[in-house]
Order: C-alpha cells, then structure tokens, then sequence
C-alpha cells in the first residue's frame, strides 16, 4: 500500500468505527429516556421482532458470543424487560421472552428511525442503500454471501 494512503481520513476502518461513536451518542439520550443502553435496545429490536427465542439466535443475530450476552440479558430481566427461561424441551438452552412492560417500551422507540433519518440528512432510500453497502461489507469480512455479489 503507498504511504500515502496510510492516512487516518484515507481508512474506511476509521470511518465507520467513528461512525460508530456517533450512532451512540445520537442514540444515548433517546435510550436513557427509557432505560436502555444501546446493546439492551439491539437485543430489544431482536425480540420485537420475534419474542421467546433461545440465547443462541439472539446471539447469532446480534454477532455476539453467548458469554458477552448473558449479562446484558440479566440486566434486562433485572430492570424487567425480559424472563429467561429454562427451555423444557432441552434444559440445557435459556430462552428469553418479553415482559409486559418489555412489549409496551417498544412504543417509546417509534420515531428512533425518524430521529436517525433526521440527523443523517439523508433520504430513507439512501439511508437503506448505505445500510445494505455495509451490511454487505460486513458479511465479506465474515465470509458470508459470495464474493461480488
């Protein structure tokens, strides 16, 4: 790689780890408001999608090793969001499931993709066309999908 190129505003790394910052920042007083941080609120959108999985897929889905994960859950059952759950067909797997108050905390997030789209200046199909450049950047490095496309 020439040297020229081995500047800070040159890597894509940089780029999206600082990306990274500020999606936090912008997304730390809109959680606060309901007692989320921004991993709890990641494992939240899983379960509002579909309540009741093992630890496993929430895992899979967030690329999170169960040992990261476990004490986020518990903090989430702690401030009653979720139950975890012995699986009784394998007592081995937790499952975890929404509460009551869970479920009516996923109201209190509506405009979070109005405040994101807001912020970002950008239209909703930019914003979906950047994410999909992304994800797709992410799943190359993971070896996943095929190669170009």
């Amino acid at each position: 790689m020439p040297q020229d190129q081995l500047t800070l505003d040159d890597q894509l790394c940089f780029a999206i780890y600082s990306a990274n910052h500020a999606f936090t920042r912008l997304y730390k007083p809109l959680l606060e408001a309901i007692g989320l941080t921004y991993p709890q609120y990641l494992v939240m959108l899983v379960l509002w999608e579909q309540d009741d999985q093992p630890v496993g897929a929430i895992g899979e889905r967030l690329f999170l090793e169960s040992s990261t994960l476990t004490p986020l859950l518990k903090r989430l059952e702690a401030a009653g969001y979720v139950r975890r759950t012995r699986d009784p067909a394998d007592e081995r797997q937790v499952r975890i499931s929404l509460t009551e108050h869970g479920r009516a905390v996923q109201a209190l997030t509506r405009d979070f993709p109005r405040c994101i789209m807001d912020a970002s200046r950008m239209s909703r199909d930019q914003l979906m066309a950047l994410k999909r450049e992304v994800a797709g950047l992410r799943d190359a490095f993971m070896g996943k999908g095929t190669p170009g496309g």
